[in-house]
């Protein structure tokens, strides 16, 4: 989850928004791509995709910051 003064800085400043924005969106694929060519077990998968949903949240906020 973004910290408040992550939110305070992207709401200030567009451009750490959308640099905050392109991180996540990256780290997301990244992950993804892990979980298709791993085999992990199922706990790191679990952890792994736990962490992927919590970062499409932190987006849905950075992009409603945008809109």
């Amino acid at each position: 989850m973004l910290d408040l003064p992550t939110i305070n800085a992207c709401k200030s400043d567009p451009e750490i928004r959308d640099l905050k924005i392109k991180n996540i969106e990256h780290a997301i694929n990244q992950a993804e791509e892990m979980i298709k060519e791993s085999k992990m077990s199922q706990d790191e998968l679990i952890f792994l995709k736990k962490k992927i949903s919590d970062s499409r949240q932190d987006l849905e906020i950075l992009y409603l910051m945008k809109n």
